[in-house]
């Protein structure tokens, strides 16, 4: 009897085994190429048979498309397949610039960018002037921004953070990888002015390297 039921275990195991990495490998691949957005991990594992790793065959794929047209890459917490940077002049053609940014909404984007989480006061007074309404609600339409924790200050403000859409438009995989306050006052996108909590530094100016990008977790909630 313990014979016949190790053999049914063995079969009812085998009915569930996950298909050989080079065929999770080719799913993955699928789903990315068909998706028009970013897929998580989890998403991936959800269509795929029981079993599978879809983080271990992303490794596989990503290693496989290097050095190609289009590369496997990491878009905040999800994948993408995107085209190869050095290649992006052969799609000028193809992009259409639905909507142009005002100059105060890109202020105001660079500053969440940097600051997140950032109130609307704080981006106030970094800029120096008061930002409308309008601004704010064109961010958050083109889902670059959206809306954080609240800050455990009087009146417990909203913060604002930017986006996964935000970060897969720069090319950017985490907000890390986004430019300092000197290269953004470079481009001219932000004034000499120090941010609120930001102690000056040589000449006066703040310096970004002083920040905490962190924030204080104690002064927010969910």
């Amino acid at each position: 009897m313990s014979g016949g039921a190790d053999i049914n275990e063995e079969r009812e195991e085998s009915l569930f085994s996950a298909p050989p990495m080079a065929e999770q490998e080719r799913m993955v691949e699928a789903v990315l190429f068909a998706s028009a957005a970013p897929v998580t991990v989890r998403d991936l594992e959800a269509r795929m048979p029981h079993g599978c790793d879809a983080a271990e065959a992303l490794v596989h794929l990503r290693k496989r498309y290097e050095g190609r047209g289009v590369r496997v890459v990491r878009v905040g917490d999800a994948w993408a397949m995107r085209t190869a940077p050095d290649l992006g002049f052969l799609m000028h053609k193809e992009t259409v610039e639905v909507r142009k940014l005002s100059r105060a909404a890109i202020e105001t984007l660079a500053i969440i960018a940097y600051h997140q989480p950032v109130t609307r006061a704080e981006i106030e007074e970094i800029r120096g002037v008061s930002v409308s309404r309008g601004t704010i609600d064109q961010l958050l339409e083109m889902e670059w921004i959206r809306l954080g924790r609240r800050k455990m200050t009087p009146g417990r403000p909203v913060t604002f953070v930017v986006t996964q859409g935000f970060l897969d438009h720069f090319g950017l995989e985490s907000a890390r990888d986004l430019p300092g306050l000197k290269e953004l006052r470079a481009a001219g996108l932000l004034e000499n002015r120090p941010s609120p909590g930001m102690a000056p530094g040589p000449g006066g100016e703040a310096d970004p390297d002083e920040s905490d990008p962190g924030g204080q977790p104690e002064l927010f909630e969910d």
